[in-house]
């Protein structure tokens, strides 16, 4: 296999104010190594550096407020030391000649006291609590029942990711990706199994589309629409998550976002596919939406080429395929074996399973020389 064999993936596309060399996004993936001020750490630079050949890096999820995080050792991006840190990571990436962008999140009923800076209780747009446990700084926890948000509280949470996607600017980010999937707290908004409100923020798709419309035309205001994306979920059962048509909310979403020019709408689309059909929500999406899709979820390069020739989608993002190999992009160019990720060293830890993957030519790289930085990253 060669670039011949997968042009479009491998080929170039505008994004925004974007030029990206190739069509792979480095998919959001949490991996719990913040440090306990909830800091990316010189790892954390060296790790995404490491990757800047992908057409787009979307970090990890990242806390918009210290009320906002759910889990041990994820960061933040709301106090001065975490914005400084995160712009070693930016910087190390743009001087592989890299594009990224952060997830910007808020955790909502997915979480625990004891993971909470502030030691608050979860909070959800309805009192209706997950299923399952949660692993905290003191061991494994069941989670409990989130407290409803009141509507006075839900917008000082939009402007929580404003000031987040201020934050983002400053620390060199190339702009930011709504984490409104995977049943975090504006997911759990948008779907119906988690969203029993009354006022006007629950019952119609519209209303409980408001919490996340809000939030992007404050982020828009913020840095600007065409450097937001959003990331949904709309058939993922994750975090206990349902919806009764969630291809209409799918449809609904998408056409709302279309309305604001913003950089890109992503999908988490689980629905399998014969490599033939297009994946339903995201064909779905391209229906109702005119910017750029990121389709994402257990793509084959070769099932990734031909969701790009049917136009379903503009880019694909890998997880698992870039965690393993940070020089992803040139083994798919060059149709080069891939490395076997480490699933026991995917949460927390230290650099292995994190720093340690070795390039095609056997060696691990954590010492990086610059490279010519690319034009269109303005």
């Amino acid at each position: 296999m060669s670039h011949a064999n997968f042009p479009l993936l491998l080929g170039s596309t505008r994004l925004g104010p974007l030029d990206l060399p190739n069509r792979v996004v480095m998919a959001p993936m949490t991996r719990n190594r913040a440090n306990r001020a909830l800091e990316p750490t010189a790892s954390t630079a060296t790790y995404y550096a490491q990757r800047a050949s992908a057409g787009l890096i979307v970090t990890e999820a990242t806390q918009v407020s210290a009320a906002a995080a759910g889990y041990p050792f994820t960061p933040g991006i709301y106090t001065e030391g975490q914005v400084a840190a995160w712009r070693r990571v930016t910087d190390a990436v743009h001087e592989q000649g890299g594009r990224i962008f952060v997830q910007l999140w808020h955790t909502g009923r997915i979480a625990h006291p004891i993971n909470k800076p502030d030691g608050s209780q979860p909070v959800s747009a309805s009192a209706v609590a997950p299923q399952g446990e949660i692993f905290t700084y003191e061991g494994m926890k069941p989670l409990g029942t989130p407290r409803a948000l009141e509507v006075h509280e839900i917008a000082a949470i939009v402007q929580d990711f404003a000031t987040a996607a201020r934050n983002a600017r400053a620390a060199g980010f190339d702009g930011v990706e709504l984490h409104a999937a995977n049943g975090y707290l504006i997911d759990q908004f948008l779907r119906d199994g988690t969203n029993r409100r009354t006022d006007q923020y629950g019952g119609s798709r519209e209303n409980r589309a408001r919490f996340l419309r809000e939030i992007v035309e404050a982020v828009s205001e913020a840095i600007g629409a065409d450097r937001l994306g959003v990331r949904i979920s709309p058939s993922s059962a994750y975090n206990s998550m349902s919806d009764s048509d969630p291809e209409g909310l799918t449809t609904w979403v998408a056409r709302m976002l279309d309305r604001y020019g913003i950089a890109y709408l992503h999908l988490v689309d689980l629905e399998s596919s014969d490599g033939e059909t297009p994946r339903r929500f995201t064909a779905l999406a391209r229906a109702a939406f005119g910017g750029p899709i990121v389709t994402n979820a257990g793509y084959t390069v070769e099932a990734a080429e031909q969701i790009l020739a049917a136009g379903t989608a503009d880019l694909v993002a890998f997880g698992v395929p870039l965690l393993a190999n940070p020089d992803f992009v040139e083994r798919v160019r060059l149709g080069a074996a891939l490395n076997t990720a480490d699933q026991a060293t995917f949460y927390g830890g230290d650099d292995k399973g994190y720093l340690d993957y070795p390039f095609l030519d056997g060696q691990v790289r954590t010492t990086l020389e610059p490279v010519a930085v690319q034009a269109g990253r303005a």
